[in-house]
């Protein structure tokens, strides 16, 4: 197994790096004057993170498959159309909500949005069969897919939207290497098991070292990025591409980074528990050496809306300390 993790892991961090890197080549693509200026409603720029969203619309549907086989494994009739919907719909919804609209009108669209998906469940798979057996899962499953498959990866389109692309990547390396320490530190020195019923592989050595690689890598990256003179936009609704510089504190950015380390490793034990409860190992077997996508993306995908109210707060306070008057 580390021979194809040592194999398909470059393979994957080189297809990330790519994908990053056009994503945010597309990002600066003048539009002023082409046709395409109208068809993106008179912008002069092309949306920040159309090749990001697309790369997840692609990945959510594949792992609709893999969810609806651990779902299958415990008897439930999972839908593969209204699970790759439900996900697709909660990750394109986060990222074309304009900027300038309002907390109420937001959760008024996603609610809506969230029951049409509910009602054409029902439609889809009961009324038109006149068959009432497994509503009620049907219901369950539908608002699990736009959650779990939709809303929480959107989380990153959303980051993309007001930060550079190169942002994303740092949060995903940060919860990708609190599984690398682990999995290394646990090797080493792994005694005590860290949850016996659940993931017997897993130690409490293993789960400090990880989220101590986590704190580090966050630490220098914070550095790296204050020294570079990281920028966000969006601050100013009336004034999207307005950029402020970021300033990350590296006392915040060690705690930060430890913080999602943690949530990372439990995001993959909530995706053990599904695998066990369904009595699979792994989702699936896409990637050698690491299993299924969702094998890959069960940590990174619950610390999103953690790395996204972070950020919302160095946002914030970089822009009060660019606006604050000296001494």
């Amino acid at each position: 197994m580390l021979r194809y993790r040592l194999i398909f892991g470059p393979l994957m961090l080189a297809a990330l790096v790519l994908i990053l890197f056009l994503d945010n080549s597309l990002g600066l693509v003048d539009l002023t004057g082409t046709w395409a200026q109208r068809f993106f409603m008179g912008k002069p720029y092309l949306p920040a993170g159309l090749l990001m969203l697309a790369v997840f619309i692609v990945l959510i549907v594949l792992t609709a498959r893999e969810m609806c086989a651990i779902m299958r494994a415990k008897g439930m009739d999972a839908d593969p159309f209204i699970v790759a919907l439900s996900g697709v719909t909660g990750c394109v919804l986060i990222y074309i909500i304009p900027l300038k609209i309002n907390s109420q009108a937001t959760t008024a669209i996603v609610a809506t949005l969230m029951s049409v998906l509910f009602l054409l469940a029902i439609v889809k798979n009961n009324w038109l069969k006149r068959d009432p057996k497994g509503a009620v899962m049907t219901a369950g499953i539908t608002m699990f897919s736009f959650v779990y498959m939709g809303i929480l990866p959107g989380f990153y389109v959303a980051i993309r939207r007001w930060h550079d692309a190169w942002v994303v990547a740092a949060i995903l390396l940060i919860v990708k290497c609190c599984d690398i320490g682990a999995y290394f530190t646990g090797r080493a020195i792994g005694r005590h098991k860290l949850i016996p019923w659940l993931s017997p592989g897993k130690t409490w050595e293993g789960l400090f070292g990880g989220v101590l690689l986590s704190a580090v890598v966050a630490t220098g990256l914070a550095a790296l990025g204050n020294h570079l003179g990281v920028e966000v936009r969006g601050l100013d609704k009336d004034s999207p591409r307005a950029a402020v510089q970021l300033i990350f504190p590296l006392w915040a950015a060690f705690l930060s980074g430890a913080a999602m380390g943690a949530l990372g490793q439990f995001g993959d034990l909530i995706a053990s528990m599904f695998k066990r409860d369904a009595g699979i190992k792994d989702s699936g077997s896409a990637v050698p050496g690491f299993g299924g996508l969702l094998d890959i993306i069960d940590s990174p995908i619950v610390v999103a809306p953690l790395a996204y109210w972070l950020l919302v707060l160095a946002a914030h306070m970089s822009k009060a300390a660019a606006v604050a008057p000296p001494g």
